[in-house]
This record gives C-alpha cells, sequence and structure tokens, in this order.
C-alpha cells in the first residue's frame, strides 16, 4: 500500500468515526484527502471496500504483531498466548475501531457484517489452533469449543473493564484472567469428551473463509519491487534484510527459522519510514508463507 493511499485510509477513517459510516460520503472523504474522484475509484470500487481496506490494515498490523511475539517463545507459554490475545484489542483502541464495528452491525448492510462475520471466523480459527498449542494434542476435539467460550468471555468482560478502566497495560491482566478459566474448562470438556462445535461444523465454518496464500514467487517479486524504489544510500540495514531474504527464498529449502528472525529485523528497519506501511504489508506475506510451510 502506498502511502498516498494509506493518507486516504486515515481520512476515511477519522470521518467514519466522526460523523458515522452511513452519514460519510465519498464526497467527504475526496474534499478530506484532497483527491479527486478518479484518484478515489481508482483504489476503491465503493465507499464500503474503503472501509474493508481500513479494516483488512488493521488485520495485518494485528497478524504481523503476533507473529513477531512467537520468535524464539514456547507456543505453550500462556503468557505468550495472552499477549497475543491481547494486541488484537490493543490495535482496536489504537485505531478507534469499536465505533466502526457498532456501525457496521446497524448498518444492515450485509457485505459488511459478512466481512465482519469472517473475520470473527477466522480469530475463532487462530484462536482454537493456539489452545491446542497450548493444552497439547488432546485438546484438538474440543479446542473450537474452548476458543468460541473464550472469545465470549472476552466479549462481555471486556465491555465492563473498559467501562472502569483505560489503561492499556492493563490489558493482559483482563486476558489471563480469562485463560486460568480455560484452564479448568479445557481439562472438564476433555475428561466429559463433550463438544458442540466438532469437526464437521469445524469444515462447514472453514468453507465461509477466503484467506488469502501469497506464493513465495509473488513474495520475491513484491520485494524486488520494494527495493528498486528505494534510492541507493536509503535505509542500508533493509536493504541488507531484503538481500538475504530474497537470497534465502531463492534456496531449494528456505530456511524458515532465518527467514523468522530476519523478517522482524526488517519490519524494525522501516519502522517510522515512509516505506513502513509497504514494508509491514510484506511482512504480514511473509508470515503468512512461514505459516503455510509450517503448517504443510
Amino acid at each position: 500500500m502506498n502511502e498516498r493511499k494509506r493518507q486516504v485510509l486515515l481520512t476515511a477513517q477519522r470521518l467514519f468515526i466522526d460523523k458515522g459510516f452511513s452519514a460519510t460520503s465519498v464526497q467527504d472523504i475526496l474534499e478530506g484527502s484532497k483527491i479527486s474522484k478518479g484518484t478515489f475509484y481508482n483504489y476503491f470500487t465503493s465507499k464500503n471496500e474503503c472501509l474493508v481496506a481500513i479494516l483488512e490494515y488493521v488485520n495485518e498490523e494485528t497478524f504481523v504483531r503476533r507473529r513477531e511475539l512467537l520468535i524464539g517463545e514456547n507456543k505453550a507459554d500462556k503468557h505468550v498466548l495472552a499477549n497475543q490475545i491481547a494486541v488484537r484489542m490493543q490495535v482496536n483502541r489504537e485505531e478507534n475501531l469499536f465505533m466502526l464495528f457498532e456501525a457496521i452491525f446497524h448498518s444492515g448492510d450485509q457485505e459488511l457484517r459478512d466481512f465482519v462475520k469472517r473475520n470473527h471466523l477466522k480469530e475463532l480459527f487462530w484462536l482454537s489452533d493456539r489452545l491446542i498449542d497450548v493444552y497439547g494434542e488432546k485438546a484438538s476435539p474440543y479446542a473450537l469449543d474452548g476458543a468460541a467460550l473464550l472469545l465470549g468471555m472476552m466479549q462481555q468482560i471486556f465491555h465492563i473493564w473498559a467501562a472502569a478502566s483505560n489503561s492499556l497495560g492493563e490489558m493482559n491482566t483482563l486476558v489471563l484472567f480469562v485463560l486460568r478459566r480455560m484452564d479448568s474448562i479445557i481439562p472438564d470438556l476433555i475428561s466429559s469428551q463433550d463438544n458442540l462445535l466438532n469437526e464437521d461444523v469445524g469444515l462447514s465454518l472453514k468453507r465461509n473463509l477466503n484467506s488469502k496464500q501469497y506464493s513465495r514467487d509473488q513474495i520475491i517479486e513484491q520485494l524486488t519491487g520494494f527495493t528498486e524504489k528505494l534510492s541507493d544510500e536509503a535505509n542500508v540495514d533493509g536493504k541488507q534484510c531484503i538481500h538475504f531474504l530474497m537470497e534465502e527464498l531463492n534456496t531449494e529449502n528456505p530456511r524458515i527459522y532465518l527467514i523468522e528472525t530476519v523478517t522482524r529485523a526488517f519490519t524494525k528497519a522501516f519502522t517510522g519510514t515512509p516505506d513502513e506501511l509497504e514494508a509491514r504489508e510484506i511482512a504480514s506475506r511473509l508470515w503468512s508463507y512461514v505459516d503455510s510451510v509450517n503448517n504443510g
């Protein structure tokens, strides 16, 4: 995503929050962004697509932060999982998205509501997989139930918590409290062999998802285009990371553990620069590729 498009999204996001999604027109976004109608429709086919792009950006940011938290850590560590869960709430607060979700819920727009529903399912399956990491393979038949129960508890407690405190520093306290409840719930599900969201339900839900996977060649192509637009003297550390990643991805058997480490360094090298947004987009695709290899 280029910087100009990102600025349009930021303007649209501010207007959606200040005026409400339904009350904000494309013309409002044009005037706020100081762009032409042609430029807007070159980026987005509709106001809905503009909102979806905002939410997709947040998804990518959440994904990158969560994957970075796993580097060198034990997947079974509940504190790591707590930090990862808290990322979603932290990003939503940073981007002030809670009002947007409310607006979508009340809009009656089926396209937007379906998008939010798919996001919720992705979160559910991500959490289900992580619960298996924490509680072991024996929890697999019950992980979807556990994830649904955990998210339900989080949602209800968070509303009360948010009304009482604005401290992001306390977010992990809330998450760890709910995870401690799972220490009783998951073993009970296993011992009683009681599950509602069984494998057939999981397969049915997964058919509603359309997560895009990026191939190694596609990532190499984007890295090539990214490095070509950088000036010769710009960001030496970042260029070294790109060079390493491209060399490693071009090998027959890329060393995934090295790609993980260098991807984090790559993201850090471009943080605070005009190229940060595109770098984080590439990082998100790299993490997606790493996960596909690890799970393949």
